[in-house]
Order: C-alpha cells, then sequence, then structure tokens
C-alpha cells in the first residue's frame, strides 16, 4: 500500500511516550500521523520535533481537530483524562474506529490490577461514544523505549473488539509496531490486557527491565 491508500491515524495524547513512540513507528511505516493533545501548540512541538527527526509525514493539532482529521483514532491519554478526552471528541469519532490503549491505571499502586466498575477501559469508551463508533482495544502492553529508538517493541500485541474488520484494521497497526497483532476477540477481553500492565510494571521493577512484554506460544 502507498502512503495515499493507507489510513491516516490520529493519535489522542500523541505528546506521551507511547503515543510519540507509536507515531514514529507508523510514519516510518509509510503512515501519516497526527498527534492530539489539549494544547494545539504542544502537538505541534511535538510534531517539529519528530519531523527534525525526519518523520515528515508526523503533524499536531489539538484533540478535536486531530480526531477530526484521522480515519482511525487511537488514545493514548492517562487514565485520570480518559472520560473527558472521549467526550472533546465524540462527535468527531462517529462511524471511525477509535483504538483505546488507555490502561486504568490508579497511582501511585500501579503494580497492582485496579480495574474499573465497568470492567475495562474500552467497554467505558464504548459506552460513552457514538453506537457507530467502532472500538477496539490493542497496545495495552506495549513498552514504548524501543519505540523511540527506532526498532518495534518485542512483544505480540493482542486486539480487542466487537467488529472483526476492525480487529483486523487494527491488527495491521500492530504488525507495524510490534512482533505481531493477535487477535483476542470480543472487546470485553480487553480487561485481561489491561490488567496485564500492571503486572509487567511489577515485572519491570522486580526484575530490573525495561519494557517486559507478552509473546503468545503455539501459533504459527
Amino acid at each position: 500500500m502507498t502512503a495515499a491508500t493507507l489510513p491516516i491515524l490520529s493519535i489522542v495524547g500523541g505528546t506521551g511516550d507511547l503515543g510519540s513512540g507509536l507515531a514514529r513507528t507508523w510514519s516510518r511505516a509509510g503512515y501519516t500521523v497526527v498527534l492530539g493533545s489539549r494544547s494545539a501548540e504542544r502537538a505541534e512541538e511535538t510534531a517539529a520535533q519528530l519531523r527534525s527527526d525526519g518523520f515528515a509525514s508526523v503533524s499536531g493539532l489539538s484533540n478535536v481537530n486531530a480526531a477530526t482529521r484521522g480515519d482511525i483514532i487511537v488514545i493514548a491519554v492517562p487514565f485520570s483524562n480518559y472520560e473527558a478526552s472521549l467526550a472533546e471528541i465524540k462527535d468527531a469519532a462517529k462511524t471511525k474506529i477509535v483504538v483505546t490503549a488507555v490502561v486504568p491505571l490508579v497511582p501511585p499502586k500501579v503494580s497492582v490490577v485496579q480495574l474499573p466498575a465497568a470492567g475495562s477501559a474500552g467497554v467505558i469508551a464504548q459506552s460513552l461514544l457514538d453506537p457507530s463508533t467502532r472500538v477496539v482495544g490493542a497496545f495495552h502492553n506495549v513498552g514504548s523505549q524501543k519505540l523511540h529508538t527506532g526498532g518495534k517493541a518485542d512483544c505480540d500485541v493482542l486486539v480487542f473488539g466487537d467488529d472483526a474488520e476492525a480487529r483486523a484494521e487494527v491488527i495491521k497497526l500492530a504488525d507495524a509496531v510490534s512482533n505481531r497483532g493477535i487477535d483476542g476477540g470480543a472487546l470485553a477481553n480487553s480487561a485481561a490486557a489491561e490488567a496485564l500492565t500492571s503486572v509487567l510494571i511489577w515485572i519491570n521493577r522486580k526484575y530490573k527491565v525495561k519494557g517486559a512484554g507478552i509473546t503468545i506460544s503455539g501459533l504459527a
């Protein structure tokens, strides 16, 4: 596929470590990427830095304008800002695929699983966004360190959603930033990957490593 046929990717929360790391890797793979932030100026500052590093297809806008421009919207904000960000982009996200990489971490005990009453961040997004929006959960367990140093994350990415076509589209995005994307089934199953993030944080601390990830065995 050429850049002209690839979807435009918008990253709400694109100035953070994960969002900007994904932007680097997707830009290198040929995608046009729009970083979103509550501050359009901050988004453009981050985008300008990425362009100076050679990622010419990255730009920065406010969250709403980024979501409006993108064909696929990725949410990579802290859980504390999650519901406000979803409300902000609700209209722009109608009929689109929205990928939530958000994990319900509750400081200071981020290495302890604390899932929300709704079950998962993915389910929260589906309940708050327009019914026409196809919500997919993915990239919860991706360490951003390798993305920032020019490599792929050394892990598999589990992809969850109630729409099989949307899952397939996001698996393509996961293939570009990790070892591979793997279909994890229904959106409700995203609770497993969200919870696993706290476990991986614990493993990183316990074994003094960075970017511990998961690999699914037994697949061809």
